[in-house]
């Protein structure tokens, strides 16, 4: 039983090394819209709202927002298109970021 287990591992990671993808054709090569929240740090302490939130996009080039309300969980994913504002409990924005 060990044995067939262990045959079956190798099995696996042997045909995982070869299910590599290339990236699908009609994606460009570098996204549009890339972010840069470098100009909008002064923005840091103003309440989240969204005219804000409409404001901070214009400025920072990115596609799209996603507010952060305090004590939430985010994805890691990195997305050099969109822009991420922070807020406390009082809707001030205490981080900008991109990603």
């Amino acid at each position: 039983m060990k044995q067939i287990l262990l045959t079956a591992a190798a099995a696996a990671l042997a045909l995982a090394g070869c299910t590599t993808q290339a990236p699908p054709q009609d994606l460009p090569a570098t996204p549009e819209g890339v972010c840069n929240a470098d100009t909008v740090q002064s923005h840091l302490g103003h309440k989240a709202s969204a005219g804000s939130g409409a404001e901070l996009l214009r400025l920072t080039g990115a596609k799209t927002l996603r507010w952060v309300p305090p004590r939430s969980a985010v994805t890691m994913d990195y997305r050099a298109d969109r822009l991420t504002v922070s807020y406390d409990d009082d809707y001030t924005i205490v981080r900008i970021s991109c990603g």
